[in-house]
């Protein structure tokens, strides 16, 4: 078998003195589509945290909040996500002049969000759902293996969110997505985690659940 993707065994966190979460054993493999669903407060988001913190150099992150620079272009905000493997002198110059090659990678990335018509754009002027799939797209160009979201359609409508999740798990060997809708996750996803109270209270395939079965864990986030 591969060695683990990701593997968090009794980890735990706390804000403030207070557990967010406890007991978490963990194990991802290469290739798994992860669904991560909870009520709000459940710990989801620090779970994410815990997995981008165990190994930052193989794993892209969408944020919950698109996280992008409103200032910047739509190109500028995408192309950040490589700015750790490109030498100082090649960002000053995109800052100012991308490169041919640069805006037709970032383009065709765009592309696959259905964003590219809006390259040039400034990240601020854009709809709440398009500032987040440039922020998917961001991740997508980053191109590392694992891709950890945070929510990373919940502005976008069903249609438009299948979409997303299909190419977010086309781009990347691993897919971890914290989720709050069902439908979503039982359909683009191969594995559900449900967290209650920090813990992990459910771990299986999704092809062995339906919406009846979560909704005792999940329905008052929905």
């Amino acid at each position: 078998m591969a060695d683990p993707a990701i593997r968090l065994v009794d980890a735990g966190a706390a804000y403030d003195g207070r557990p967010v979460l406890a007991g978490i054993d963990l194990t991802i493999y290469p290739g798994e589509r992860v669904a991560l669903l909870g009520r709000s407060g459940a710990g989801k988001s620090t779970l994410i945290g815990l997995i981008q913190a165990q190994s930052p150099e193989r794993v892209a992150l969408v944020p919950q909040a698109a996280a992008l620079v409103r200032t910047l272009s739509v190109f500028h905000n995408v192309y950040m996500g490589r700015l750790d493997r490109r030498s100082t002198l090649h960002n000053l110059r995109t800052l100012v002049r991308p490169a041919a090659a640069d805006l037709a990678e970032v383009r065709a990335v765009l592309a696959r969000v259905g964003l590219a018509e809006k390259i040039r754009e400034k990240a601020g002027a854009l709809s709440g759902g398009q500032q987040q799939r440039v922020s998917v797209a961001r991740a997508l160009y980053n191109g590392r293996p694992i891709l950890v979201g945070d929510e990373p359609v919940s502005a976008l409508d069903r249609m438009q969110g299948a979409a997303v999740l299909a190419e977010m798990a086309r781009g990347h060997e691993t897919l971890v997505v914290a989720l709050h809708d069902v439908a979503l996750a039982l359909a683009h996803t191969d594995r559900i985690v449900v967290l209650e109270a920090g813990r992990i209270v459910l771990d299986a395939p999704a092809r062995s659940l339906d919406a009846a079965a979560l909704s005792p864990f999940y329905q008052a986030a929905a």
